[in-house]
């Protein structure tokens, strides 16, 4: 075979094999790999003084909550409601009489359901009962007022709380002080560190508010009830995050 020839059929064969290669490639999928992008910042820890702080404040309470409640019970179901709202009736009109506006007192509670025998599978009869809530203004009469609300409206259960009007003003009076402590002890973190203290970065309020607790005053006693008031604590946690200067 001469030389020509030979480079004749190596050109033909290499154009047949480029031939082959392109539709091979054409009936292929296409396949996309996507390179992450190379990251320009690296996170830095935050530095800083992150400490906690609290405070309490006491006020003398000047609200009253009192809770009043009737019930009845009788052999039928609508016995035991029509005798309620008898009940009712007295002791809402006596708790009126004492002052107490509409708009502070309301309905906490009311039901009507079957009794049943120590067996459990036989209905004997049928309770129902109304609780009551009112808002007393004046915390030193709320004895006289608690005595005439079961003597005189003939409420068979009764209590009473203590609480403040506008507690806001009283955590607020906290938080501020809980916030300066919080200041204070990350000053001393920080000089012990031998770093300056810089600007807060955050600040959370930790506390958590209980409902006051209630006098469960039963029946009244012949002698005048006797509620004494004392004061109110109000509590504040928080903790407070400061950068490093």
């Amino acid at each position: 075979m001469t030389s020509s020839i030979r480079v004749a059929l190596v050109s033909v064969a290499g154009a047949v094999l480029v031939a082959l290669v392109v539709v091979v490639a054409a009936t292929r999928q296409p396949v996309f790999v996507a390179s992450p992008a190379a990251s320009t910042t690296t996170p830095a820890f935050e530095s800083g003084v992150f400490t906690s702080g609290d405070a309490s404040v006491s006020k003398m309470p000047d609200t009253a909550f009192v809770y009043a409640g009737v019930e009845s019970q009788q052999s039928t179901a609508s016995g035991a409601q029509s005798d309620l709202a008898g009940k009712a009736a007295k002791l809402i009109a006596r708790i009126k009489a004492l002052g107490v506006a509409d708009k502070d007192l309301s309905t906490s509670g009311y039901s009507v359901g079957p009794m049943y025998t120590p067996s459990g599978q036989t209905v004997s009869g049928y309770r129902a009962s109304e609780q009551l809530e009112l808002t007393w203004h004046d915390v030193t009469t709320v004895g006289k007022a608690l005595d005439a609300i079961v003597q005189e409206g003939g409420a068979t259960n009764v209590g009473a709380s203590f609480g403040l009007a506008d507690p806001k003003a009283a955590q607020a009076e906290a938080r501020t002080l809980a916030i300066a402590d919080a200041r204070s002890r990350a000053q001393a973190m920080a000089t012990a560190a031998g770093v300056s203290l810089g600007q807060v970065i955050r600040v959370s309020d930790l506390t958590s508010y209980a409902p006051p607790v209630p006098y469960e005053v039963g029946a009244a006693a012949p002698a005048a009830t006797q509620l004494p008031v004392g004061e109110l604590t109000v509590s504040v946690t928080v903790e407070v995050d400061f950068a490093i200067a």
